[in-house]
Protein backbone atom coordinates (compact mmCIF):
# COMPACT_ATOMS: atom_id res chain seq x y z
CA UNK A 1 0.00 0.00 0.00
CA UNK A 2 1.67 2.78 -1.09
CA UNK A 3 2.23 5.52 1.62
CA UNK A 4 1.52 9.20 1.66
CA UNK A 5 4.09 12.15 2.36
CA UNK A 6 4.33 12.86 6.09
CA UNK A 7 2.12 16.39 6.20
CA UNK A 8 -0.34 15.77 3.28
CA UNK A 9 -4.03 15.59 4.04
CA UNK A 10 -5.79 11.99 3.62
CA UNK A 11 -6.91 11.33 0.57
CA UNK A 12 -10.71 11.58 0.01
CA UNK A 13 -13.81 9.61 -1.30
CA UNK A 14 -14.00 5.97 -1.93
CA UNK A 15 -10.71 4.40 -3.31
CA UNK A 16 -9.96 4.08 -7.22
CA UNK A 17 -12.19 1.53 -8.55
CA UNK A 18 -13.98 0.73 -5.48
CA UNK A 19 -18.26 0.70 -6.23
CA UNK A 20 -21.20 1.42 -3.59
CA UNK A 21 -23.61 -0.15 -5.87
CA UNK A 22 -24.18 -3.59 -5.66
CA UNK A 23 -26.67 -4.88 -7.83
CA UNK A 24 -27.51 -7.93 -5.99
CA UNK A 25 -28.68 -6.18 -2.40
CA UNK A 26 -30.72 -3.36 -5.15
CA UNK A 27 -32.76 -6.28 -6.22
CA UNK A 28 -32.79 -8.14 -3.13
CA UNK A 29 -34.28 -4.29 -1.77
CA UNK A 30 -36.43 -3.62 -4.81
CA UNK A 31 -38.49 -7.30 -4.66
CA UNK A 32 -39.27 -6.98 -0.63
CA UNK A 33 -40.23 -3.05 -1.54
CA UNK A 34 -42.57 -4.76 -4.10
CA UNK A 35 -43.88 -7.49 -2.55
CA UNK A 36 -44.64 -5.34 0.45
CA UNK A 37 -46.18 -2.66 -1.10
CA UNK A 38 -49.02 -5.27 -3.49
CA UNK A 39 -49.83 -7.45 0.19
CA UNK A 40 -50.49 -3.63 1.30
CA UNK A 41 -52.43 -2.86 -2.10
CA UNK A 42 -51.03 0.25 -2.19
CA UNK A 43 -49.89 1.57 -5.82
CA UNK A 44 -46.36 2.83 -6.49
CA UNK A 45 -47.30 6.50 -6.88
CA UNK A 46 -49.32 6.33 -3.77
CA UNK A 47 -46.04 4.44 -1.69
CA UNK A 48 -43.48 7.46 -3.56
CA UNK A 49 -46.08 10.06 -1.88
CA UNK A 50 -45.99 8.65 1.57
CA UNK A 51 -42.32 7.92 1.75
CA UNK A 52 -41.87 11.63 0.08
CA UNK A 53 -39.51 10.27 -2.57
CA UNK A 54 -40.03 10.51 -6.26
CA UNK A 55 -42.60 8.16 -7.90
CA UNK A 56 -39.69 7.59 -11.05
CA UNK A 57 -36.62 6.92 -8.35
CA UNK A 58 -39.16 4.43 -6.50
CA UNK A 59 -39.92 2.67 -9.30
CA UNK A 60 -36.53 2.22 -10.23
CA UNK A 61 -35.59 0.79 -6.44
CA UNK A 62 -38.54 -1.22 -7.03
CA UNK A 63 -36.58 -2.49 -10.05
CA UNK A 64 -33.11 -2.93 -8.76
CA UNK A 65 -31.79 -0.10 -10.59
CA UNK A 66 -31.21 1.77 -7.61
CA UNK A 67 -29.75 1.49 -4.68
CA UNK A 68 -31.90 3.62 -1.73
CA UNK A 69 -29.68 5.13 1.03
CA UNK A 70 -30.14 4.07 4.93
CA UNK A 71 -32.85 7.46 4.74
CA UNK A 72 -34.85 6.70 1.89
CA UNK A 73 -35.32 2.64 3.01
CA UNK A 74 -36.24 4.20 6.64
CA UNK A 75 -38.61 6.47 4.92
CA UNK A 76 -39.92 3.59 2.75
CA UNK A 77 -40.54 1.08 5.66
CA UNK A 78 -42.26 3.93 7.35
CA UNK A 79 -44.51 4.00 4.42
CA UNK A 80 -44.86 1.11 4.24
CA UNK A 81 -45.86 0.57 8.23
CA UNK A 82 -42.91 -2.25 8.06
CA UNK A 83 -39.96 -2.78 10.53
CA UNK A 84 -36.86 -1.73 9.14
CA UNK A 85 -35.04 -4.28 10.79
CA UNK A 86 -37.33 -6.85 9.70
CA UNK A 87 -36.88 -5.52 5.74
CA UNK A 88 -33.19 -5.70 6.36
CA UNK A 89 -33.44 -8.81 7.72
CA UNK A 90 -35.16 -10.22 4.55
CA UNK A 91 -32.84 -9.00 2.67
CA UNK A 92 -30.24 -10.46 3.98
CA UNK A 93 -32.19 -13.86 3.95
CA UNK A 94 -32.41 -13.33 0.05
CA UNK A 95 -29.15 -12.72 -0.02
CA UNK A 96 -28.27 -16.17 1.24
CA UNK A 97 -30.56 -17.69 -0.90
CA UNK A 98 -28.99 -16.04 -3.94
CA UNK A 99 -25.53 -16.95 -2.75
CA UNK A 100 -26.21 -20.66 -2.46
CA UNK A 101 -28.39 -20.76 -5.69
CA UNK A 102 -25.35 -19.30 -7.52
CA UNK A 103 -22.83 -21.73 -5.57
CA UNK A 104 -24.72 -24.51 -6.74
CA UNK A 105 -24.97 -23.44 -10.06
CA UNK A 106 -21.06 -23.58 -9.95
CA UNK A 107 -20.69 -26.89 -8.98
Amino acid sequence: MPSRPKNSPPARGRPRGAKSFDADVAIAFGSIAREDRLAAGISQEALAHLANVERSYYGRIERGESQPTLFVVLKICTALGSDSGGVVSRVEDFMRRLKRRNTSNEN
